[in-house]
């Protein structure tokens, strides 16, 4: 407690001022929280493998052999039509190295890019930021869509002699480029959603053609220029020749760019980080 007193004698117009200022005594003081971000995320996570994966039968495993059987049953398919593929002796495992780092960029982007209405309810939460949301989802089904990758092409040349030489380091830089590519366009996408309920709408039929124009069942190299010109600007041509070049050292695939991959990643991630930081809060209002 502070007081302060002036005495002024009345005779010469003075008065007696008194000034009183009390200070609380501190309290307890909150510390923060800390690793807050991390936690956050791995309950985000833990959630969505249990609402995603723990209502069907089998749980989190059919997430892995599901893909794996309808990979299977593709390639047996397209096996009787395409007897010598492209490149190398083995269609099973020419078809694998087009189709796994699509099938990560196809399934990594549509779950990113739903992030924020999947977890529209937690968002209202100050501890709960959309980053999180995000961050969560990509990482659950990276991780799963690497597990499928890992069990089909340990499967594949466990049975067949393919007699490709496998590069882990060009296996997986295709994932990684596969997945960060994924990211951004997810992000970027997490917004327009949000923002326009048509467009997600819009992005799956302008995405149907990418499974056939991103080298899964052809040979960039082989393909005439003029088209070439165009499709390499498809970023997932460069992500299957990578991986394509991870199995077969003897494919050209000079024609890739990393760089191009990660300019395309990185721009749309920042542009939807920045338009979800300005605008999330009145997105999610209903």
């Amino acid at each position: 407690m502070f007081v302060f007193c002036a005495l002024r004698l009345p005779d010469f117009g003075y008065e007696i001022v008194q000034m009183t200022h009390t200070f609380a005594p501190p309290g307890p003081q909150t510390k923060p929280r800390r690793f807050a971000t991390l936690r956050t995320v791995l309950a985000l996570m833990l959630r969505e493998m249990a609402t995603t994966y723990g209502r069907s039968p089998g749980g989190y495993l059919w997430a892995v052999v599901e893909p794996l059987g309808g990979i299977a049953v593709l390639t047996v398919i397209f096996s009787f039509g395409f007897n010598t593929p492209s490149l190398g002796t083995n269609f099973p495992i020419f078809y694998a190295t087009g189709v796994l780092p699509f099938m990560m960029f196809n399934s990594v982007c549509n779950r990113v890019s739903t992030a924020l209405l999947f977890s529209k309810a937690l968002l209202a939460y100050p501890a709960v930021t959309f980053v999180d949301a995000l961050i969560a989802r990509f990482l659950v089904n990276t991780v799963t869509q690497g597990m499928v990758g890992y069990l089909v092409f340990g499967g594949i040349l466990m049975i067949y002699d393919t007699r490709t030489l496998p590069q882990p380091m060009l296996i997986a830089q295709s994932f990684a480029l596969s997945a960060a590519l994924a990211l951004g366009i997810g992000t970027l996408n997490a917004f327009l959603i949000a923002r326009f309920a048509v467009w997600q709408m819009i992005w799956s039929i302008l995405t149907r053609p990418l499974f056939l124009i991103s080298g899964i069942f052809f040979l960039f190299n082989a393909m005439p220029h003029a088209a070439q010109g165009v499709l390499w600007f498809n970023p997932l041509v460069h992500v299957v020749g990578i991986m394509r070049a991870g199995f077969y050292p003897s494919y050209d695939a000079s024609y890739t760019s990393v760089i191009f991959v990660l300019l395309i990643s990185l721009i749309c991630f920042g542009a939807g980080l920045a338009l979800l930081q300005k605008a999330h809060r009145d997105l999610l209002v209903d």
